[in-house]
């Protein structure tokens, strides 16, 4: 079984429902506190095994600095920069540009012509937290790590998952599930015609027949939807997994009120700053 060497970070998006802050600042790179989504996201794809990340973006967004280290406040706290902005030895960083937005499937198709086997996919405005720390100690997401060693007790694609309220659900993908197997994905369901609470999140595990299986579904076909025919392609030919991730807090950049929430939940749970929060929250509710 080959291993897992690539992660592909889809950063493409417009970040609409983020402005004006995304016009002068791309959500991925937009701090939760003090830690931008994107080192976070680097950080875990590395501790899941990766050695090569690719950025994909579009042109005109610059994500570069993740690539090339460049920052002149870089000097004044030096060795937070380079653990921030070099997550791992030998870590190779890659950035391909999506020229025209049309869904997950066919950003991911703009970087296969550099990935080697298998491969993570990271949505670059989802953070899955499970651990909770200030820039001084960056302890990286284990989503990304589960989903390998899923892949790597059965061989299959994967998908990682967290549980919504009926509320929640018609904004998402939902998916049913049969001893650990995803049966069934519906996308944005109606109230009350998901098939479960689970949701896709914005991580998943595609094995190395993606790239046959992105021409096979195209994207002028299928259109944004293509993504989710080739994981069906995988469920109706040997399975797709479903790991859900039970201890994540599931952080949404890129919509206000969601980061708003993430910003002060994130605080909360900090050794550093959870404390002298609450204290002041309580006094401003009061």
């Amino acid at each position: 079984m080959a291993p897992v060497e690539d992660a592909l970070i889809v950063a493409g998006g417009l970040g609409a429902r983020m402005f004006p802050a995304s016009a002068m600042l791309a959500k991925e790179a937009l701090p939760l506190v003090d830690v931008p989504v994107l080192t976070h996201l680097m950080h875990e794809a590395v501790h899941a095994g990766a050695t090569r990340i690719h950025i994909i973006s579009r042109p005109g967004k610059d994500l570069g600095a993740w690539r090339e280290g460049r920052n002149e406040l870089a000097p004044l706290r030096p060795e937070v920069h380079r653990q921030h902005l070099a997550p791992g030895r030998g870590v190779e960083v890659l950035i391909h540009h999506q020229v025209i937005q049309r869904g997950m499937g066919d950003a991911i198709a703009c970087a296969l012509h550099a990935v080697k086997g298998p491969f993570l996919v990271l949505l670059g405005d989802n953070l899955l937290m499970t651990s909770h720390h200030g820039p001084d100690v960056l302890a990286p997401s284990m989503a990304s790590r589960d989903l390998v060693k899923a892949y790597e007790q059965t061989g299959r694609p994967v998908a990682g998952l967290m549980r919504v309220g009926p509320e929640e659900a018609s904004s998402f993908g939902m998916v049913a599930m049969r001893d650990g197997r995803i049966t069934e994905v519906v996308e944005k369901p109606a109230p009350g015609e998901a098939p479960s609470d689970l949701a896709l999140c914005g991580r998943y595990l595609w094995t190395e027949d993606a790239a046959a299986l992105l021409e096979r579904y195209d994207v002028d076909t299928h259109g944004e939807l293509q993504s989710i025919r080739v994981q069906e392609h995988w469920m109706q030919e040997g399975g797709m997994v479903g790991v859900v991730h039970e201890e994540a807090m599931w952080y949404d950049a890129g919509r206000p009120l969601p980061w708003l929430k993430a910003q002060i939940d994130h605080a909360l749970r900090r050794e550093d700053l959870g404390e002298d929060l609450e204290t002041w929250l309580k006094s401003r509710l009061a």
